[in-house]
């Protein structure tokens, strides 16, 4: 075999390679949506026994189900919100300017990044204790924004150092104020590290269990529902549930790239 005939047979096991990767990583989320699908006969949906749409129809029939999704959207929309606030501020700081304290800074960044989630948990719940904080859905807001921040921080970082300070110079040398300059200029430049960021902050607090396991008090989210019904079987409301997130978050970053090519 010539090395031409090899180089071209290592290109095609590399893509059959990638795309088999792919589709095992995929393959619980094809599981999830398959059996929200399932019309199952007992309490367990762990076997297909027949196609069917009704639990669609009915979504919402497990009030505390139905409870636990809203406090996770709520307490996601929430941290995010958060988040997003400091973490662009804090971006920008690190990002753009000198100062000391500066390498503490991003050492404090990357070691919240790097934390175990159970360390942090175990932090937070000894934290609430000593200080007689009642745990709650407040808590677990308090929580998901401290582990969350450092990404948004991270990914603000990134857009501000690529920004060219000249813009900013031009528009205050038209006479532009320094908010008028950080709301028409920079505010607009940051935009897809600010949503990248938000993003990824939604992700990881509506999907969290181990940290909120720690601090949530009586207040019961998504992954702590399923956690809690794995006993007495997962109802197929559960699987339609993540597939509409999931298919939500596929099109919201769809939307994303479709916005940023036309940008580019």
């Amino acid at each position: 075999m010539s090395r031409g005939a090899r180089g071209r047979f290592g290109d095609r096991l590399l893509h059959v390679y990638t795309w088999l990767i792919i589709l095992w990583l995929s393959s619980p989320i094809a599981v999830m949506i398959l059996f929200g699908f399932n019309d199952k006969k007992s309490k367990s949906n762990t076997s297909w026994q027949g196609f069917t749409l009704k639990w669609y129809g009915e979504l919402f029939e497990i009030s505390d189900l139905t409870t636990a999704l809203r406090n996770s959207i709520v307490i996601a929309l929430a941290s995010t919100v958060i988040t997003v606030v400091i973490g662009t501020m804090l971006g920008l700081a690190v990002g753009r300017h000198r100062f000391r304290g500066l390498g503490a800074t991003n050492f404090l960044v990357f070691a919240a990044i790097s934390t175990p989630e159970l360390v942090m948990g175990a932090s937070l719940l000894s934290l609430f204790v000593s200080g007689n904080v009642p745990r709650d859905g407040n808590t677990i807001i308090l929580a998901h924004v401290l582990f969350s921040l450092s990404f948004v921080v991270v990914t603000v970082r990134a857009r501000v150092i690529t920004l060219d300070p000249s813009l900013e110079e031009a528009a205050k040398d038209l006479g532009a104020t320094a908010w008028g300059t950080f709301r028409q200029v920079t505010l607009p430049s940051i935009m897809p590290g600010v949503l990248a960021g938000a993003m990824l902050s939604f992700a990881l607090s509506i999907d969290d269990y181990v940290v909120t396991s720690f601090v949530n008090g009586s207040t019961v989210t998504f992954p702590l529902w399923i956690v809690g019904a794995v006993k007495t079987g997962i109802p197929p409301q559960v699987n339609v549930m993540g597939t509409l997130i999931f298919g939500i978050g596929v099109l919201i970053a769809v939307a994303n790239a479709v916005a940023a090519r036309r940008r580019a």
